[in-house]
């Protein structure tokens, strides 16, 4: 096993803790467009700002290159490809790809 740098092991636990903030987020606007989670409940209503706050500022830049086609979103899905991709980028630049 090779030593891994603190700041690239800080990057990745960032990127990862992002996807599951993300994962997170597509699945309480599941949970909120069929009625499970009730929004006027104010516990809810603060989990939902708080994933609104830390993902719609991504979702909107990705908004503005790719629409909502016939009512699907898909900018949850290519951030998380993009996140995907960086953490393997980081990787295989740690590990020597370019030498």
């Amino acid at each position: 096993m090779y030593a891994v740098n603190p700041f690239v092991w800080l990057i990745l636990e960032i990127l990862d803790l992002y996807t599951w903030v993300i994962i997170a987020a597509v699945v309480a606007s599941w949970l909120v467009t069929f009625r499970v989670i009730n929004v006027y409940n104010s516990f809810a209503r603060s989990v939902l700002k708080a994933l609104e706050a830390m993902t719609e500022p991504v979702f909107r830049q990705v908004r503005r290159v790719v629409p909502i086609v016939g009512g699907l979103d898909l900018s949850p899905l290519i951030v998380l490809i993009a996140v995907m991709f960086l953490q393997r980028l980081i990787i295989w630049l740690t590990a020597g790809g370019l030498s």
